[in-house]
């Protein structure tokens, strides 16, 4: 347990507390305190603050030592969730996560469309959305239907590095292209932006355009569009069409007046092929390079559903609007320290695996490095060297 939470320097949560004005609501529970709770219920499974704070005081002796860590009340820890404003947490994770880089420059270097980053030697952007679906009883602030409530997670990606860039955790009411341009503000001259169909607005994708941003997004099913030009199309391939259009719509030509390309190509989606549409104010380059780029959106969709499956994001334990934003603010900074533990011990193993051994001994003292490091490396040993006395058993010879 230290050594997942000394990644966060002594100074840093006072001082981000200090400056969210957290440090004045706080007298005998720690915003430190609440922190190290925070993450731990995030690696202990736990179904109420019940839960949260019997594990903790079964603990406490461990729990001291993580720099006077000391275990919450259930009252106490119910009344923090409710009144200490979450955008601390927000802006410990942007903390910690500039920290990282520091650290360790190479880690988080992402995979996926590396061919294309060095070719076109351009930052690339991936925007998409997660929602979580909390139990609608006694969350009015989060209905969003009429017997649903949800909060949603909305995250810019660099691919450079895979780490965010920018989020929103907010009601899943909102539609996605209304936070469009938020999520698109940061993203500067030259880059290219991936976003969802769901982030489909033309009147932002004229300002990315305006910025001299490349946009790669999907087509809408209703979209109103008339054919100005075509584009030549490889007699084999996957590539069906590759037009100039132009909108139709007198508010749709108001927002987006420019001339932008419509490619249709095959694509594969849950194991069948379909045509799909490609929409973009990139003019030259191939239709292959426009579709290869749309598919480098995907790592974000299993990046979502890792943090779901391993994360305690589907029980949330508080009702409050601040309360769920820290339950999900604190899961990401565990889920970059995981990640980053992987990176130094060469995990060759799945995510999952990883988040179940780290939690087996989350109160045990091990060294972490050097026991995932038997598991994770090609060469090293997949088993775990038993101790001699194990063999004895009282009473049998």
């Amino acid at each position: 347990m230290r050594q997942l939470f000394n990644y966060i320097p002594p100074h840093l949560v006072p001082q981000v507390a200090r400056d969210t004005g957290v440090d004045e609501q706080a007298r005998t529970f720690s915003p430190w305190s609440q922190v190290v709770a925070r993450g731990d219920a995030q690696l202990t499974p736990s179904s109420g603050l019940n839960d949260v704070g019997d594990a903790r005081q079964l603990n406490s002796g461990p729990l001291s030592a993580l720099r006077g860590a000391s275990p919450p009340r259930r009252n106490n820890r119910s009344h923090a969730n409710k009144v200490r404003g979450a955008v601390m947490a927000g802006q410990l994770f942007w903390a910690v996560l500039d920290r990282w880089g520091e650290v360790s420059p190479r880690f988080g270097s992402g995979q996926a469309g590396k061919r294309l980053r060095r070719r076109l030697k351009r930052k690339i952007h991936p925007v998409d959305s997660t929602t979580i679906q909390p139990i609608a009883s006694g969350m009015d602030w989060a209905k969003h239907r009429r017997r649903k409530a949800a909060a949603k997670c909305q995250v810019r990606l660099d691919l450079q590095s895979f780490l965010p860039r920018f989020a929103i955790v907010d009601t899943a009411r909102p539609a996605d292209a209304k936070r469009a341009r938020e999520l698109g503000a940061g993203i500067r001259e030259g880059a290219i932006a991936i976003l969802d169909k769901a982030y489909v607005d033309f009147g932002h994708l004229w300002e990315l355009a305006a910025r001299e941003v490349i946009g790669v997004t999907r087509a809408k099913e209703n979209l109103q569009d008339t054919v100005v030009g075509e584009y030549a199309v490889p007699a084999a391939g996957k590539i069906v069409a590759d037009e100039g259009i132009g909108l139709t719509t007198p508010v749709s030509q108001a927002k987006s007046p420019e001339v932008r390309r419509r490619m249709v190509a095959w694509g594969e989606v849950d194991g069948a092929e379909r045509l799909m549409e490609f929409l973009t104010n990139q003019l030259t380059w191939s239709p292959e390079t426009v579709v290869e780029l749309y598919r480098c959106r995907w790592p974000i969709e299993g990046f979502f559903k890792q943090i779901k499956q391993t994360l305690q994001l589907a029980d949330l334990l508080g009702t409050s609007a601040n309360a769920v934003r820290w339950q999900i603010w604190t899961a990401r900074p565990i889920d970059r320290r995981l990640r980053q533990v992987a990176f130094l011990t060469q995990w060759a193993h799945s995510f999952s695996r990883l988040f179940a051994l780290v939690r087996t001994g989350l109160w045990r003292q091990w060294d972490l490095l050097g026991l995932l490091a038997r598991y994770g490396t090609a060469g090293g040993s997949f088993r775990y060297p038993a101790h001699p006395e194990q063999a004895y058993f009282p009473g049998f010879p």
